[in-house]
């Protein structure tokens, strides 16, 4: 009895979801009660429990949302450090994992989300023109990349959209030629985006690279419209940064449910409108967000490709709680047959994730006299109808700077 006492107390210490736990705070941020929100997953992120690390990656997307960008990387690197530690697994929980479910475990991370987190890194030091240190988070996802694609998780990329941000820091750091080769890189691995194309060809004109202008503006089939947006050099420059939506949400899978799947989560903003104003609150010219990047697909394509990991565990536990429940049924029929309905019951999808990262990632370029100026942003349908108004920027650049800033949409 001892045994299933021991069974049923790790299942009900488990009980507990974490899509219960966070669902509060992230209606907080959707209503910009940010200050609510934050306390709410900052308390979750101090308890040094298994699911520590998705909450201080919620907590790190929260504040970044929130605009606090240097505390955001603080937690983000504090995050980035527990995912890397070799050995934090409690014994109990692994067992609790074998005999029961995966959320009785250390949470460990989904590769993707591991990858993710230094992209959200180098997206707050490009905000914070720390370009340097943007660079290191790029260069950490790559290295990240070439290790899981040596392990044959081959079915997903983020490669490109870690090239399209060393190419962006390159080129405000006006060091073209790095900035032709890895926009050059990004739309390759990904021609989907034109914008990538578009930008590609403006970084390889900047490098005086005439030659490979030509042949790559013949490659992608750029259009006369695209040729001159990538003649259009300005020197001094905001560049949004538009992380729109919510990214996938874990649930069981329809024909396996003890085992997770990624499901898009629907927007009412799909777009951003910028409208740069005059003194009088006159617009002066208008601007619409590009996709470079979804998130919600390399996140889905990155949990298919670990699909199978995960299949391998889940037989190793069945095999380890019919071993269980055929040691008690020697003791006591009735007792082995309990023990293996508990575990067996027991068994549910581990659906805890990082849940605050974005569905898709837009860029807008404003060109800009140098000085002080007023941008009103307003989120918009798929059909480009207002869908929400969100606060007014207030931007103060140089001469020849190129300025980096995140927009948020929750909606």
């Amino acid at each position: 009895m001892r045994i299933i006492s021991a069974i049923v107390f790790l299942f009900l210490s488990g009980c507990a979801t974490y899509q219960s736990k966070v669902a509060p705070a992230r209606d907080l941020l959707v209503n910009r009660q940010c200050d609510a929100a934050l306390v709410s997953l900052e308390e979750l992120s101090l308890k040094e429990d298994g699911d520590q690390l998705i909450h201080l990656l919620d907590y790190a997307g929260a504040l970044q949302i929130c605009g606090d960008f240097k505390k955001s990387n603080l937690i983000f690197l504090k995050a980035e450090k527990l995912a890397d530690a070799v050995d934090y697994h409690s014994v109990s929980r692994i067992a609790g994992a074998t005999l029961l479910n995966e959320e009785m475990v250390q949470y460990k991370g989904d590769t993707f989300e591991k990858l993710f987190l230094n992209a959200s890194l180098a997206l707050n030091f490009m905000q914070l023109g720390q370009f340097e240190s943007a660079l290191v988070e790029v260069r950490k996802i790559n290295q990240k990349f070439l290790k899981y694609k040596a392990e044959e998780k081959k079915n997903f990329e983020l490669s490109p959209f870690s090239k399209y941000l060393a190419a962006l820091i390159w080129e405000a750091d006006k060091k073209y030629d790095d900035a032709c080769i890895d926009y050059k890189e990004a739309f390759l691995l990904d021609p989907l985006y034109r914008k990538i194309g578009v930008d590609m060809l403006r970084g390889c004109l900047k490098a005086n690279r005439q030659q490979e202008f030509k042949q790559l503006a013949e490659k992608m089939n750029a259009t006369d419209e695209e040729i001159k947006a990538a003649k259009n050099f300005e020197k001094t420059e905001l560049i949004l940064v538009f992380l729109q939506g919510w990214g996938p949400r874990k649930q069981p899978r329809f024909d396996a449910p003890a085992f997770p799947q990624l499901v898009g989560v629907n927007s009412d903003t799909h777009f951003l409108r910028a409208d740069v104003l005059d003194q009088k609150q006159n617009i002066l010219n208008s601007f619409q967000s590009e996709a470079v990047y979804s998130v919600e697909k390399a996140a889905i394509a990155t949990l298919n490709a670990d699909y199978n990991s995960l299949v391998a565990r889940r037989v190793g536990a069945r095999v380890a709680k019919e071993v269980v429940a055929d040691q008690l049924r020697q003791r006591d029929n009735a007792l082995g047959a309990l023990a293996w309905v508990v575990m067996v019951g027991s068994e549910r999808a581990d659906l805890r994730q990082w849940s605050i990262y974005p569905k898709t990632v837009h860029i807008v370029r404003i060109p800009l006299k140098p000085g002080q100026h007023t941008i009103r942003l307003t989120g918009m349908d798929l059909y480009l109808n207002d869908s929400e108004k969100l606060p007014d920027l207030n931007v103060t650049i140089r001469a020849g700077e190129k300025k980096f800033q995140l927009v948020r949409s929750l909606k």
